[in-house]
């Protein structure tokens, strides 16, 4: 059986804590801000935790398991 390979995408888009969690950028900070707010654009600043359901199957993939 081949080896298995590392996803190197979510490898970019995701960072693992030491407790085991996942975090992951906020969407919608890429083009068209000009017309946020400066609140929204605050708000969409920083990572937010990756939801418990896709954790195992996200870290299985990162180690290339």
């Amino acid at each position: 059986m081949p080896k298995a390979k590392t996803n190197k995408s979510l490898k970019k888009r995701f960072k693992l804590t030491g407790s085991g969690k996942l975090l992951r950028n906020q969407q919608g900070r890429r083009h068209i801000m000009t017309k946020m707010s400066s609140k929204r654009k605050r708000k969409l600043e920083g990572t937010v935790l990756v939801a418990a359901s896709f954790v195992k199957k996200f870290k299985r993939i990162m180690n290339g398991l």
